[in-house]
């Protein structure tokens, strides 16, 4: 019997790319709570999608989507928030809340973006809202 060779490991690519998120949301929160938010979880899967992280300030919950990007040949990070994006987050974000026995009509929450463009951070605090 012939013997099959070994396909090369090849996911050193989606890997690294899993490690640069996660090391991006850590980069995020430690600023987050730099700047006096305090920490509830991170990506929390949940229909329509995921939230890197859901954070406090105050009474106000905090819903951060943390994006990097290398350059802003393209338009950096905080383009990369686009607003089929921004659909998916409300969704998560709504199921989130009716988890915890709220909704967007009892409970004061926003939509912040932390936007990392190679060493440059862009905070966005109430990047987008339910009607925009």
């Amino acid at each position: 019997m012939a013997q099959v060779p070994a396909r090369p490991h090849r996911s050193g690519g989606l890997l690294n790319r899993q490690r640069l998120g996660a090391s991006y949301e850590a980069r995020a929160r430690r600023w987050l709570e730099r700047k006096g938010l305090r920490f509830l979880a991170a990506n929390a899967h949940l229909p329509g999608g995921e939230i890197d992280l859901i954070m406090t300030q105050g009474h106000t919950i905090v819903f951060v989507e943390v994006r990097y990007r290398r350059n802003s040949l393209y338009g950096g990070a905080v383009a990369s928030v686009t607003h089929a994006k921004q659909q998916k987050l409300l969704r998560a974000a709504r199921s989130w809340l009716a988890r915890h026995n709220g909704s967007f009509d009892t409970v004061d929450c926003r939509f912040d973006v932390l936007a990392f463009t190679g060493d440059e951070a862009e905070w966005i605090v109430d990047a987008f809202t339910l009607n925009r």
